[in-house]
């Protein structure tokens, strides 16, 4: 379960800095709550699309040399957007550019945060029980 809440704070960190750094993201809410269950939504979305899309499009994904995951990745932040809209929390991207330029933000600050983390929890030594 730790690792499940460290993923949705790291989702909604780079989702929260996604929304604010980006020209072209037009967030409902900016509340904490509302960008956690946004992070909710992103991940759950990643989790069940993000798979089917690079199974379907493995041989362009192979074509391009995995540029087109860039492509899947702008459209699941895409989709998480309007998914939240349902619900109160989510985005609106003004077009193509805003929504790649959102999931390479949320990519770059989710893989430095998670290194990051990693990195501090590998240092700590474990107590023994």
């Amino acid at each position: 379960m730790s690792r499940f809440l460290m993923r949705l704070l790291i989702n909604a960190v780079a989702l929260y800095v996604a929304i604010r750094i980006v020209p072209g993201i037009h967030p409902q809410t900016t509340g904490w709550l509302a960008i956690l269950i946004l992070a909710l939504i992103f991940g759950v979305t990643n989790a069940f699309f993000g798979p089917l899309l690079k199974f379907l499009t493995c041989p362009l994904i192979l074509l391009t040399l995995g540029l087109f995951t860039l492509l899947i990745n702008t459209f699941l932040f895409w989709l998480s957007g309007r998914i939240g809209d349902i619900f109160g929390v989510g985005f609106t991207v003004d077009n193509f550019w805003s929504a790649f330029l959102g999931s390479l933000v949320v990519s770059i600050v989710s893989v430095a945060l998670s290194l990051f983390l990693n990195e501090n929890h590998r240092s700590k030594p474990r107590s023994k029980r």
